[in-house]
């Protein structure tokens, strides 16, 4: 398992040097490679991060250190298919990845990279894929917390208006649809979508191998809720634009559906991509939800 740290210099010098002591580590599961990024104490319990669809590590930017400093071993990999991680062959959508989350993380406690069970933070798809892996793999994790998670079945009737890019020929076309898609899909506030957000997304994007994914239209994780057999959390902004109307509806159907129901939050203010735009809010949402770091 090769470890190097992480090339931070396209963050601002203040975020690049709270970063600055991640490193990058390789799993592989047949001949595909996983990318794992990982900050804080090897001895510290450890924190799984999987980031969303058409994502990176980098949907977790605003977060990792706020995480690490307050006692967390912290692990975010590219997700199969996103980022620097490998497609493997035949994955097609998010029910493939259980078997290679699973695999990289009995490679990393194998290394000592961490050890014990773990707690895993599941953004969007990654919430999907959380979801998946803990009902496959019971004995990996002692808690899953859904932030923004699809796959519950509730459609709105406001169709999220993305658009295509990649057939556009010039940077500052794909640009301003870039930008379009951010506020259809990851932000309430024109304020959140920042040089940084921009530039993340944009990167991102352009490293989805995984296209036309259609089981977070379904009732995936719904269907998974119930076999999960760790303590299961939420937090959604209140402006998601995956539930606008029906919110309150998703709010009252995790607890019926999840055997082991631990809490909800609503982060005020904030669309789907909640860890970026309301940090702060959010990071005191997940303390409150993980409680205090195990000794």
């Amino acid at each position: 398992m090769s470890t190097i740290f992480l090339p931070l210099q396209f963050l601002p010098p203040e975020l690049a040097q709270a970063l600055g002591d991640g490193q990058r580590l390789d799993t592989q599961l047949m001949s595909a490679h996983t990318v794992w990024h990982v900050w804080g104490p090897a001895h510290h319990p450890a924190l799984v991060l999987l980031h969303g669809g058409s994502g990176s590590w980098t949907h977790w930017v605003r977060n990792i250190a706020t995480l690490r400093d307050a006692g967390w071993r912290v692990l975010v990999p590219d997700l199969p298919g996103f980022g620097d991680s490998d497609l493997p062959q035949g994955c097609t959508d998010v029910d493939a990845l259980p078997a290679h989350l699973h695999a990289g993380l009995q490679q990393l406690q194998a290394n000592g990279v961490c050890s014990g069970p773990v707690r895993v933070v599941g953004f969007s798809f990654g919430g999907m894929a959380g979801a998946l892996w803990l009902a496959a793999h019971p004995q990996d994790a002692e808690q899953l917390v859904l932030v923004g998670a699809p796959g519950m079945g509730l459609s709105t009737s406001q169709r999220v208006p993305l658009k295509g890019w990649r057939h556009l020929p010039t940077p500052e076309a794909q640009e301003g649809v870039h930008r379009h898609n951010l506020m259809a899909l990851m932000f309430e506030s024109i304020t959140s979508m920042d040089s940084l957000a921009l530039s993340l997304h944009a990167a991102n994007v352009q490293r989805d191998r995984m296209p036309r994914r259609r089981l977070s239209s379904t009732d995936i994780v719904a269907r998974a809720l119930p076999q999960l057999q760790v303590p299961v959390s939420a937090i959604f902004g209140e402006h998601d634009a995956l539930y606008r109307e029906r919110l309150s509806e998703l709010q009252a159907a995790m607890p019926r559906l999840a055997q082991r129901w631990g809490q909800w939050h609503t982060v005020p203010g904030a669309g789907h991509w909640v860890q970026y735009e309301a940090a702060q809010a959010f990071d005191q949402a997940l303390q409150r939800v993980l409680g205090s770091v195990p000794a």
